[in-house]
């Protein structure tokens, strides 16, 4: 039997441009494309989940190219272990390159699958892909992470040089894949279903970031890039979009290195999955109103840029970034209810979730994570609403009965809502 190398997807679902792959491919052996459809992950997913969906119509798309080349990606539904296991088996595996990922869960399973290859004389190679700088490449002059976005940015933009942004011609090696012809596995054999979910395109124009700063942050009009979902399963390159930022958009990049904030973050205190980043919030006593979050999650609070917000997200699987954060904060500063319930439905809910920057995003509403603001930040919805759509025109297409008696009054009153909120995060802090 032939040596190959294995190249495993995971977060980068594309050939261009793939760090991994191109040093996979730029080596002398044969290169088999591998994607494992993780049970320890679909088996807590619902059977309609839209971003199966969309992995699954990637694979074929990735197939139909392959197939000019005499290759596909062979893909496998089990637990990464058991998978590496049975190809260990039936192949011989010189060495397997893949990509970081920086979740909790992501960094065990590496963990485990380089211990069980090394154990058979395999090597595990891995590269930075999905973000230009990881990990510890910016921190403070004393090698501390940090822990506020801004001087975090300020350095991001003294480390980060033309190099980092430079593409590789993975097209150079196009011949080295290995030669085979493999079947994607159906959807249904996995136990899911095609989901009916629209996903945005993975192309931004040049007009969307040259207006991105004016516009972004009224969710009536077309203002944003919508790249979230493809930057999250790697379907484009974070260097061609980071190039582009900064060609047409400071604004733009600025919110690229949010999401390399929030990675560092992540890699670097793997609490802030289920702890306050800010411990000394622990003590907040969150309100348990199983009612009050069912009306928040099916945009029947009363407040209609929040319903308009959660309205979308429950029939698109996306919700516009600076709705994002008044439906978060009305969750955890109106109804006091722990951010990690609403993060745990964004979750379930988002087509372009991604662990670091949701979780970062939550906390950031909550007061509770890095954010360099107090606890008494607090969003009033109605004046964001006559800010940020004051003609309603995102509303009226969301919540089309407001403004009629069929829409449900408030169900908690501004001012005291955000009373008890100051006086329950002030006792927090004092006990």
């Amino acid at each position: 039997m032939s040596k190959i190398n294995i190249f495993w997807f995971r977060r980068d679902l594309r050939v261009d441009d793939n760090i991994g792959l191109y040093h996979a491919m730029e080596q002398d052996l044969p290169v088999l494309l591998l994607f494992i459809f993780d049970k320890n992950i679909l088996n807590e997913l619902p059977k309609n989940d839209a971003r199966v969906t969309f992995i699954h119509r990637q694979l074929q798309a990735l197939n139909e190219d392959l197939k000019s080349k005499g290759s596909s990606i062979l893909t496998l539904y089990d637990s990464p272990e058991n998978a590496w296991e049975s190809l260990i088996k039936d192949h011989n595996i010189h060495s397997v390159y893949t990509n970081h990922d920086y979740e909790p869960y992501a960094k065990d399973r590496d963990t485990g699958i380089e211990k069980l290859l090394s154990d058979n004389d395999i090597l595990f190679k891995t590269y930075k892909d999905q973000v230009i700088l990881e990990k510890a490449e910016v921190v403070k002059d004393d090698g501390e992470p940090y822990v506020v976005f801004t001087p975090y940015s300020k350095k991001w933009k003294q480390k980060a040089s033309k190099k980092h942004f430079e593409s590789v011609p993975s097209a150079l090696y196009f011949s080295n894949f290995f030669t085979h012809n493999s079947k994607l596995i159906p959807l249904n054999e996995m136990g899911f279903e095609e989901s009916d979910l629209a996903i945005p395109s993975d192309q931004v124009s040049e007009s969307i970031l040259n207006n991105y700063e004016e516009r972004r942050d009224y969710p009536g009009v077309n203002g944003t890039s919508r790249l979230g979902v493809h930057l999250r399963f790697g379907t484009i390159s974070i260097r061609k979009v980071a190039t582009k930022a900064k060609q047409h958009s400071e604004t733009f990049l600025n919110e690229l290195i949010w999401r390399e904030f929030y990675q560092m973050i992540l890699w670097h205190f793997p609490r802030v999955v289920e702890e306050n980043f800010k411990t000394k919030y622990n003590a907040v006593k969150w309100s348990k109103s199983e009612e009050n979050f069912k009306k928040w999650c099916e945009g029947k609070t009363g407040y209609p840029m929040v319903d308009a917000g959660m309205r979308e997200l429950n029939a698109t699987g996306y919700m516009h970034n600076r709705v994002r954060m008044v439906t978060a904060s009305f969750l955890t500063k109106h109804l006091l209810i722990d951010w990690r319930w609403g993060e745990a439905y964004f979750a379930e809910k988002l087509l372009d979730y991604e662990l670091a920057s949701n979780n970062g995003g939550w906390q950031w509403a909550a007061g509770t994570g890095t954010d360099a603001q107090p606890y008494f930040r607090i969003f009033n919805p109605e004046s964001q609403l006559k800010k940020f759509d004051p003609d309603l025109k995102y509303v009226k297409k969301w919540v089309p009965e407001y403004g009629t008696d069929k829409y449900p009054d408030p169900i908690v009153d501004h001012k005291e809502a955000r009373e008890r909120t100051l006086n329950e995060y002030k006792t927090a802090l004092d006990s």
